[in-house]
C-alpha cells in the first residue's frame, strides 16, 4: 500500500508543472536523450526491425499507467474475430522473471504469464504468447498457431523492434498530463510523435460514462472517443455471478492492484456501493499481496478482474470482480478496418 501512495503522489505531480515537476526536469531531458539516441540507432540501421508474415496491430499507451490498453486489446481481439481474422496477441508480461517466449493457458501462473496477458486470454480465447522480445514472441505463436493471420502486440509504442502495419495510441481523460517527459511528467515519449513509421496512426481517448469528452490532443491524428463504466453485475473465482444492486444495503471493502486504483472505487461509488474500506495496491501487485490484503478484508471484497486473475486459487466465495465495460465509437472500429483491409481467404 506503501508502494500504492508513492504511485498515486507521482502522478498527482505529473498532472502540473509545479515545483516537484521542474526539479525532475534534468532526469526527463536524460530520459529524452536517450530516447534520441534509440531513434538514431534504429533510422541508421544499427539496430534492426523485424518484418512478420502477418499484418501487426499495435496498441499502446503513451502516457504512463491506466490509460486502458487493455480493455482496448481486448475489444479489438474481438472486433477482429467478428470480422474474420484469426487474431493472436502477444506482449511482454510485465513482472516477468524469464524473459523467453511463453504461451499463456487460460490456467496460467500469473507470476510466469503476467496479469494482463493472462486477462486477455481468459477474456478473449485467442493465442497469446508472452517475451521481452516481442518479435521473437510473435514468430513462437505463429509457429505453434499457423492458422493466426494477424498480431496484436499489447502494449507496443515503444518497442520498435517488431514492425507493424497499424498503431493505436490509447489516452484517458488526463490527456498528456502536463506534457513533459518521464518522470517530470507522464509521457514515454514526445507528443506528437512524428517518426514515421513508428508514429501512431489513430488515436482512442477514453472516459468514465458521464464525464464530459476528453479534449483533442495535438497532432491532428484520427481522433475518436470510448466510454468506461463497470458492469452491472460481478462475478467470483468460480464464475458465479451477484447483481451489484445486491451489495448495495451492506458494507463493502474495495482491493485494486492496479495503476489507478481511486478510479475503480469512484466507479463502485458511482454504482451505489458503500465502501467501508479501500485498500490500493501498486500497479500488478502480486498474488502474496493481493492474498493478504483480501485475508484482512471483513465481509464481501471488490476488485478488478485483472486482481481476480491472481486470487483464482482463493477460497473465499464472497470475492467479486466487477467487470469493466468499454463503449468504442464503432468509427474506431471502420478506420481499423479500413487500414486493414479484409482478412486473406
Amino acid at each position: 500500500m506503501a508502494r500504492a501512495r508513492v504511485e498515486a503522489g507521482w502522478r498527482a505531480l505529473s498532472l502540473r508543472r509545479g515545483l516537484a515537476a521542474h526539479l525532475l526536469l534534468p532526469l526527463a531531458w536524460l530520459y529524452g536523450a536517450l530516447l534520441a539516441a534509440r531513434r538514431r540507432a534504429y533510422q541508421s540501421g544499427r539496430r534492426q526491425t523485424t518484418r512478420l508474415p502477418v499484418p501487426v496491430v499495435v496498441v499502446g499507451n503513451v502516457v504512463v499507467g491506466g490509460a486502458g490498453k487493455t480493455p482496448t486489446t481486448i475489444a479489438l481481439v474481438e472486433h477482429l474475430k467478428a470480422r474474420g481474422w484469426r487474431p493472436g496477441v502477444v506482449s511482454r508480461g510485465h513482472g516477468r522473471a524469464d524473459a523467453v517466449p511463453l504461451a499463456v493457458q487460460a490456467d496460467s501462473d500469473p507470476a510466469h504469464s503476467g496479469d494482463e496477458p493472462l486477462l486477455i486470454r481468459r477474456a478473449t480465447g485467442v493465442p497469446v504468447w508472452v517475451g521481452r522480445a516481442r518479435a521473437d514472441a510473435a514468430a513462437a505463436l505463429l509457429r505453434a498457431h499457423p492458422e493466426v493471420d494477424l498480431i496484436v502486440c499489447d502494449d507496443g509504442l515503444q518497442h520498435w523492434a517488431l514492425a507493424s502495419d497499424l498503431r493505436v495510441a490509447v489516452f484517458d481523460e488526463r490527456g498528456l498530463g502536463n506534457g513533459w517527459l518521464l518522470p517530470a511528467g507522464l509521457l514515454r515519449e514526445p507528443w506528437p510523435c512524428t517518426d514515421a513509421p513508428r508514429a501512431p496512426q489513430l488515436v482512442l481517448q477514453q472516459a468514465p460514462d458521464g464525464a464530459p469528452a476528453p479534449a483533442a490532443l495535438p497532432g491532428g491524428l484520427p481522433s475518436f472517443q470510448a466510454r468506461r463504466a463497470l458492469a452491472r453485475h460481478a462475478v467470483n473465482a468460480r464464475g458465479e455471478r451477484v447483481a451489484l444492486d445486491a451489495l448495495a444495503d451492506q458494507p463493502v471493502t474495495a482491493v485494486a492492484g492496479i495503476a489507478r486504483p481511486e478510479a475503480f472505487f469512484d466507479m463502485l461509488r458511482g454504482r451505489g456501493l458503500r465502501l467501508a474500506a479501500t485498500l490500493a495496491l501498486g500497479d500488478h501487485a502480486d498474488a502474496g499481496a493481493l492474498a493478504r490484503a483480501v485475508d484482512r478484508a471483513a465481509g464481501a471484497v471488490l476488485c478488478t478482474e485483472k486482481d481476480l486473475v491472481k486470487l483464482i486459487g482463493t477460497a473465499r466465495a464472497d470475492l467479486w470482480a466487477v467487470p469493466l465495460v468499454l463503449d468504442v465509437d464503432p468509427a474506431f472500429f471502420a478506420a481499423v478496418d479500413e487500414r486493414l483491409g479484409a482478412p486473406r481467404a
